[in-house]
């Protein structure tokens, strides 16, 4: 492909996905149904396993797909994590990520990230990581049965899952850049917080959010209110 054409795609991909892009209440809304949906058939969900012993919990609804000879990922979507008050107040976060090669055509994914210890919960708090790179990734498993992957689930920092086409399942994320979303923060809290800010202090959950914070509550109930 010649350098001019390759600009041309370029540009017209970013447009494309642009045009794509949601208000934050909009987005809200859709990562809460995703996560309701997910969970609703417990033999084709997450474990509540995992759920229960997780540090943090990201999702990206309709993480987008785009490609034509360039294959490019994008997709906007929340963190939350546990703290000494409850699940804190969800923090905007970007996801990021390409492959080269012939892929026609385009697709949109849910994905669903688990943080399962201090070490993954710091590559969170820094604001921009790379999953596989920076932080240990695996595939999650689906259903009740967490057993035959106990091995690679205790090595793991972080678990992920895909849903397509109401499909869901595990998925290796290997080389996606996660980072702090700053626009989306500006939007929904009117200030430019950190993750470090929105996830350890006491910041309180925008309405437009609290609907995520309850199904989160709701799928996996803090532990520390419940000693």
């Amino acid at each position: 492909m010649r350098l001019s054409h390759f600009c041309v795609f370029l540009a017209a991909s970013a447009a494309m996905l642009s045009a794509q892009e949601e208000t934050p209440d909009k987005r809200l809304r859709h990562a809460t149904d995703t996560l309701h949906e997910i969970m609703a058939t417990p033999d084709k969900a997450i474990p509540r396993g995992l759920l229960n012993h997780s540090k943090c919990l990201v999702v990206v609804p309709g993480m987008k797909k785009a490609a034509f000879i360039v294959g490019g990922q994008y997709g906007r979507g929340f963190a939350l994590c546990r703290s000494e008050w409850g699940w804190s107040a969800p923090a905007p976060v970007r996801l990021t990520g390409g492959s080269f090669g012939v892929q026609l055509g385009a697709d949109s994914t849910d994905i669903v990230l688990l943080v399962m210890n201090e070490r993954g919960m710091n590559h969170l708090l820094s604001d921009k990581f790379s999953i596989g790179a920076d932080a240990a990734v695996a595939a999650g498993p689906v259903g009740r049965d967490t057993g035959a992957n106990t091995d690679v689930l205790m090595r793991a920092e972080i678990l992920s899952w895909s849903r397509t086409h109401g499909v869901f399942a595990g998925v290796a994320l290997n080389g996606t850049v996660v980072e702090h979303d700053e626009a989306e923060t500006r939007r929904l809290y009117s200030r430019p917080y950190s993750n470090h800010e929105l996830i350890t202090g006491d910041i309180k959950t925008p309405e437009a959010a609290s609907g995520l914070v309850d199904e989160v509550n709701e799928i996996a109930p803090d532990r520390l209110k419940n000693r």
